[in-house]
């Protein structure tokens, strides 16, 4: 029988990483995937929930879409005991919904992010990465290579694909980094989700208005969808489009350079490329928690009864360090088999832009590397400021020098 009652009493979602090695999830994370890796957890809102940490658990609930719902209007709340409509998705977005309003829209996508597709857009992304390491190597060091390279890169990149005027990115950039901070409170998170909004709401008005050659165009100019479901699409394109991206460049970057034996055999065959991208998105895996879900039914998992409106959050970050699944977790290893990691989520919400990511990443590493043979940091490793306030992880800073 499954047990019913908690093992022990919630506890806050653990958050803090070691400075002793911040390419690994929190030491807590680790502890309860061997102790308690069904755990009952305070949620941010003050209701609880229940942690998943193990690989096989996480893969399970992820890809259950039926039994764990994405729509927040099936949750309890612990804080009133009832169900509530106030966290309903509104139009358009995506990871709100369930089949067959998840189907309908992520038709609207799919077609835009095929592997082939993105295949076709090497030689641009080539052109544009080139472009912004020709700057960069003009500069004299230090430099901030989160600032000369890992945001220039998908920021630019993003834009050409929606359609954006590259001007504006600092302005995007700013109001994604306000909603994704995991330090805002509900009101604080919505008036920045307000904002954005209103900023890309905005802008398929323009596209509506004179269309160019673009996905945020080809959207707007979609009977099927309306102004409001566009934007909201629109949104989440353009938000995780150059953020993840961009951290998993320099984070990714920080990581080869502490682990000198990997980057020099990246450096020896650049035929690793492939499966280097890979164990770095696994390794990492920079989505500090997968989104949450709710059960719309009783249900057990790892030998814990999950009751029907419960909220389960599936930790990605632990589920990708799993020794159940993956031979010695915590070593960076670009040749070791990847298949199975969970970086980019899994199931039908599983991340939609994640082949343009991998062309991105593929292209990105390898130049940087050719191009900046003696690319080094330029302080002490401990000394690299971590980006932990988001939903997001990454670095603030990366100082690098080379010869």
């Amino acid at each position: 029988m499954p047990e019913t009652r908690p093992a022990r009493m919630a506890v806050p979602i653990p958050k803090e990483r070691s400075r002793g090695c911040p390419f690994d999830p929190p030491a807590a994370l680790r502890d309860l995937r061997e102790e308690d890796p069904v755990c009952p957890v305070t949620l941010a809102d003050g209701s609880s929930g229940w942690l998943l940490t193990r690989h096989e658990d996480v893969h399970d609930v992820l890809g259950d879409y039926q039994r764990f719902s994405s729509r927040g209007e099936l949750r309890n709340s612990a804080l009133d005991g009832q169900v509530t409509a106030a966290r309903q998705a509104k139009p358009g977005e995506i990871n709100g919904v369930d089949p067959p309003e998840h189907t309908r829209l992520r038709r609207k996508l799919g077609g835009k992010f095929t592997t082939s597709r993105m295949t076709q857009l090497t030689d641009s992304i080539t052109d544009i990465v080139d472009d912004v390491l020709n700057v960069m190597e003009q500069l004299t060091g230090p430099v901030d290579l989160v600032q000369v390279f890992a945001l220039p890169v998908p920021s630019l990149v993003i834009c050409e694909l929606m359609g954006v005027d590259y001007a504006e990115r600092e302005v995007f950039q700013e109001k994604t980094t306000n909603m994704l901070a995991l330090s805002a409170t509900p009101e604080q998170y919505m008036a920045a989700l307000d904002d954005i909004y209103s900023y890309v709401n905005d802008l398929v008005v323009r596209k509506r208005a004179r269309p160019t050659d673009d996905i945020l165009s080809n959207l707007a100019a979609d009977e099927e969808l309306t102004e409001e479901e566009v934007s909201r699409m629109g949104l989440a394109l353009l938000a995780a489009g150059h953020e993840t991206t961009a951290h998993m460049l320099a984070l990714g970057t920080f990581a080869l350079l502490q682990n000198p034996d990997q980057l020099a055999a990246l450096r020896a065959d650049p035929a690793l490329i492939t499966g280097a991208v890979e164990e770095l998105l696994r390794y990492l895996t920079i989505a500090q928690y997968g989104a949450e879900r709710s059960a719309t039914e009783d249900v057990e998992v790892g030998g814990r009864l999950i009751k029907r409106g419960d909220v389960v959050v599936p930790a990605l970050m632990a589920a990708n360090r799993d020794p159940r699944r993956f031979d010695q977790p915590d070593a960076l290893d670009i040749t070791r088999r990847t298949a199975g990691h969970m970086a980019f989520g899994f199931g039908i919400h599983q991340c939609v832009g994640q082949q343009l990511a991998r062309v991105e990443l593929k292209i990105a590493y390898q130049a940087l590397i050719r191009r900046f043979p003696n690319l080094r940091l330029a302080v002490p490793p401990e000394q690299v400021p971590l980006r932990t306030d988001s939903v997001t992880y990454g670095l603030v800073a990366l100082p690098v020098i080379w010869d």
